[in-house]
């Protein structure tokens, strides 16, 4: 528009527009650097207010399971109660026994952490509304393959003193079919097992996402698990996807576990987690 002044010959319209266009252009450049101010501010105390404690690559196996309310119940802090879903995969579930191969494990400054920079865990986890209502995980057990690694960030894992993993992936005619044999078990008598053969197949990626961590043993402590992941649901009783579970057992029993697994558990939900990449955070 004040180009057309200009060409026009109207030289004093033309000034005129130039002072008023230079006037908002200023205007302009003081709210985008104000906003730009904001955003650096925003960001520096987001960035101050959360730590970085590692970064890992994982491969994992979950298990979606209904186990016994009170058992449950008494691994829970004085007002958290469970968060049970009433529709989706999820349905009925308030317990999710998840085998995880950590591949590598890197701490803030992109180094190995621990004597190999991985490990093998399986650990407890149950969806739950926390004592103001808000929806989060509590890690309420584990058994880890790494000695270091107990009792953990959220003091409920146990050294495993047997231990073993296996995962087998091969290909015939183009069709894929995976094998995993994951066996834990402690001092104590906990003991965690599943052999699963299946077929793998189309997996989704999800989007990323925050995720609160938190320790039954300690409430008050929690990590955020900042993660996005493709995830294959191999046999779900409510959603009735394609079974593709060739041969599958699960074990679980012995010590603090016992009562959890009583024999009354049911399995809900087969989910092969293909990767997850997850950056671990504290407040």
């Amino acid at each position: 528009m004040i180009r057309a002044q200009y060409e026009s010959g109207d030289e004093t319209a033309g000034c005129h527009l130039t002072r008023r266009g230079r006037a908002s252009v200023d205007a302009f450049r003081q709210k985008t650097t104000v906003l730009l101010v904001a955003a650096t501010l925003a960001t520096g105390v987001m960035a101050a207010a959360e730590t970085l404690v590692e970064s890992s690559a994982e491969t994992r196996f979950q298990l979606d399971l209904r186990v016994s309310a009170d058992a449950l119940a008494a691994f829970l802090p004085p007002g958290w109660a469970p968060n049970i879903a009433t529709q989706g995969p999820a349905k009925d579930a308030n317990l999710r026994v998840i085998f995880i191969d950590r591949l590598t494990i890197n701490g803030p400054d992109g180094k190995p952490l621990g004597a190999t920079g991985s490990n093998r865990l399986v650990y407890l986890v149950a969806p739950v509304k926390d004592a103001t209502g808000a929806p989060v995980q509590l890690v309420i057990g584990g058994l880890t393959e790494d000695p270091a690694y107990a009792p953990g960030p959220f003091a409920v894992y146990l050294p495993a003193t047997t231990h073993s993993m296996k995962r087998t992936i091969s290909s015939d005619s183009g069709k894929l079919v995976e094998s995993q044999d994951w066996v834990f078990s402690a001092a104590t008598g906990e003991h965690l097992e599943m052999h699963i053969t299946f077929a793998r197949g189309a997996a989704n990626k999800g989007k990323p996402a925050d995720v609160k961590f938190y320790s039954a043993k300690n409430p008050d402590f929690y990590e955020i698990s900042r993660q996005e992941q493709v995830l294959e649901i191999l046999r779900n009783v409510t959603t009735n996807p394609p079974d593709r579970v060739a041969a599958f057992s699960f074990k679980a029993s012995g010590g603090a576990y016992a009562k959890l697994f009583d024999g009354t558990e049911q399995v809900l939900s087969w989910d092969n987690i293909v990767w997850i990449n997850r950056s671990v955070f504290t407040p």
